[in-house]
């Protein structure tokens, strides 16, 4: 760790461009944006634990100041340099000031961040000076490192499976087979890209990893999602197989980009940008608040924090400066750490203005969308808010896919039974259209899920009627009450075959509709392998076996990871996946000539009480069709097959069943051009199942009768 450099080095004004801390060969270059301040003082640290800083650097508005960025250039500092702010002025909240000259801040632009073993973010709350208990900055030369010509993949939406993981709880279990020192850690991940590899995810999309703090949670629990951001351009430190050398966390989260693109596996962040760390009127002073708290967070005439994230702030983030950060954090992950895309949390919140009222033309969402250095870049939104925005289907922008939670719901409420169900279950196997149709949107703008780290695993959705979140100690309070999940008879595990054996077929029906529909699928860690949480349906505070993968479920649930494993295979032998990128969703229905038919074909069963649904479409070459039967319903159903062209027929064609949920492994799924031959002119499925037809024809045919 590099010292605080000579005392006898004279600063100089510096310059206010690029924010952040800018290192050159002779020294380092500060600059902070802080509207309202009176003072500003540089602190050099020469220990991340240090109670005071080795040099303090007083800085004169008449000198360093333009306009409301502060600046500085000290000759002699280097990469490696622990420092941070301290702000002078008035705390006045109806005026948008909150500052507090005790206070240790983070650079908002600072792309390291340092944690002292002592951290308490209790003290950035209460009174007194906190500089052992608090996070430094780091300066850094982000252009010490050789990518070996990497670059993002830039695959398409309709050629992408996403796998949602922890980077933590992915290898954090000690059954993972990962050395104890890099359990837990980015390096982990990289350890284990076989295993995502031989799954056939296309992409990772991981919960937060910009610097947030774990103290974020209720006493004596940890916060584990990381939705709590201290920083925007910092890699999470924690995960971090070298703890204080708060740099190599840098290139330790660039070797593992670097390692899932050589491997052809795209990475994606969740990004955080609708809230930060710092809470509500009573939380710590960390950064933003206690630089210019009236730029950064929407507030109410008598100064107190606007709550539409469900946290305590919200992020004005169509404010020019917030704006500013926001698209500079993107190209920073973007450009410097080579990421292929974001997930935006509560992505509704940037379509508000500073009063929080929705807009129809959010500036900052077409500012991400118009970026050049973003083209390209997988732009994902959760289109909602906690605050009962929801936008689902109409989020703004061209470029936006979206989380699709309308899919969720419907599936979920159709496979477990509930009547009604089939005119929608309809829509979201067909990509949305109700929600999609109107525009001129490919297939893959809809992410399609059943379930995410928010809420049931998949395991947890067949085997709880109800949230058990007594671990949070919230009172089990906390976390929806809307599961739409159905225990198959009994609360919890069970050692009923029966029971068990209903909730493996619910499982693989949720997992089939959901990687054969029509739009981008997305999986949740651990679902392939029946991962899960005991019930606990918000376990955000859970840094334990609650939540990590448990690494001996690979081989106890191997028939499910091979079923998972060859529904993404025969979800890639689709053409309308492999081809239909350039296309629109209303294009591919025709091209795919996709049919919906009840147990008798062409006549899909809309009544309130049916709990069947049937499929035909073909490959947008036409010399493959599918056929697919999904029967909801607590008895077996005979399904009428469409008839095959004569001429395929005559060549020896011949449907051919690829899946059957209701069969044990290996017999559930079999890939094509295997299969057993179906004969006749129905098929029955199994009570509660689902099963896939494919037939091969010799050459482009007609559509079948």
């Amino acid at each position: 760790m590099s010292g605080a450099g000579p005392r006898s080095a004279a600063p100089t004004p510096g310059r206010p461009h690029p924010l952040g801390a800018t290192p050159s060969r002779d020294g380092v270059n500060f600059s902070v944006y802080a509207r309202g301040a009176e003072r500003l003082d540089l602190l050099l640290y020469d220990g991340v634990d240090d109670a005071a800083p080795a040099r303090e650097l007083r800085l004169d508005a008449r000198v360093h100041r333009s306009g409301h960025y502060w600046h500085v250039y000290v000759p002699g500092l280097a990469p490696g340099q622990l420092y941070a702010w301290r702000a002078h002025g008035p705390h006045a909240p109806e005026r948008g000031f909150r500052f507090d000259p005790d206070k240790v801040l983070l650079d908002p632009y600072g792309v390291a961040v340092a944690m002292p073993a002592g951290y308490r973010r209790a003290a950035a709350a209460g009174l007194g000076r906190n500089d052992a208990q608090a996070a430094k900055s780091v300066v850094a030369d982000l252009r010490r490192y050789d990518w070996n010509g990497d670059l993002p993949l830039r695959r398409p939406f309709a050629q992408t499976v996403i796998y949602e993981m922890h980077v933590g709880g992915f290898t954090r279990h000690p059954n993972s087979g990962i050395a104890p020192g890099r359990r837990g850690t980015y390096a982990g991940v990289v350890e284990k890209i076989p295993y995502l590899r031989e799954l056939g995810i296309t992409a990772v999309g991981l919960l937060p990893v910009f610097q947030f703090d774990a103290q974020d949670a209720p006493p004596g629990l940890s916060n584990y999602w990381g939705y709590s951001p201290m920083s925007f351009f910092a890699p999470h430190a924690g995960y971090s197989c070298t703890p204080g050398q708060p740099l190599a966390v840098l290139d330790e989260f660039r070797d593992m980009v670097k390692a899932l693109h050589r491997a052809g596996i795209e990475v994606l962040l969740d990004v955080v940008y609708n809230h930060t760390t710092e809470g509500d009127a009573d939380g710590p002073t960390l950064s933003w608040r206690g630089l210019a708290d009236g730029t950064y967070y929407m507030r109410d005439a008598a100064g107190r924090p606007l709550n539409y994230s469900g946290t305590g702030n919200t992020l004005n983030a169509n404010q020019a400066v917030v704006r500013r950060m926001i698209l500079d954090s993107l190209r920073h992950w973007v450009r410097v750490m080579h990421v292929d895309g974001f997930r935006f949390d509560l992505a509704s919140i940037l379509a508000r203005d500073h009063d929080g009222r929705p807009l129809a033309n959010a500036p900052v969402l077409w500012d991400i969308e118009s970026d050049p250095v973003l083209a390209g870049t997988k732009l994902i939104a959760e289109a909602w808010d906690a605050a009962g925005l929801y936008q689902v289907g109409r989020f703004g922008g061209e470029s936006w896919k979206e989380w699709n939670g309308q899919f969720r719901d419907d599936v979920r409420a159709f496979v477990r039974g509930d009547e009604g169900m089939v005119e929608r279950l309809a829509n979201r196997v067909m990509g949305s259209p109700d929600l999609y149709g109107a525009t001129p949107r490919e297939p893959a703008q809809s992410i399609n899920f059943v379930t995410c780290h928010d809420g049931f695993t998949l395991e947890d959705l067949v085997s709880y009627e109800r949230k058990h979140n007594e671990a949070n100690r919230e009172g089990n309070r906390d976390g929806s009450d809307h599961n739409l999940s159905w225990n198959c008879g009994v609360e919890g595990p069970s050692d009923d075959p029966a029971v068990e054996a209903l909730r493996l077929r619910q499982i693989k029906n949720l997992l089939a509709i959901n990687l054969l529909s029509l739009g981008t699928p997305m999986l949740l860690m651990g679902d392939e392998v029946r991962r899960t949480q005991h019930g606990n349906n918000n376990a955000y505070c859970q840094d334990n076996e609650t939540s990590w993968f448990d690494w001996s479920a690979v081989e106890c649930h191997a028939g499910l990871r091979r079923f998972v494993r060859g529904l993404i295979a025969i979800r890639a032998l689709r053409e309308s996946v492999r081809d239909a990128h350039h296309l629109t969703l209303a294009e591919v229905m025709q091209h795919a000539r996709v049919q919906l038919h009840g147990v008798r074909l062409g006549r899909p069963d809309r009544e309130h009480r049916s709990h069947s649904l049937a499929v035909t479409a073909s490959s947008l070459s036409g010399d493959v069709l599918m056929h697919f039967a999904i029967n909801a319903f607590w008895e077996p159903l005979d399904f009428e097959l469409p008839a095959l062209p004569e001429d395929a027929a005559a060549a020896g064609a011949a449907w051919r069943r690829v899946i059957d949920s209701a069969r044990a492994a290996p017999d559930d799924l079999v890939m094509p051009p295997g299969g057993e031959v179906v004969a006749g002119a129905t098929h029955r499925v199994g009570a509660r199942s689902v099963v896939v037809l494919f037939a091969h024809l010799a050459a482009p045919g007609p559509a079948p009768r």
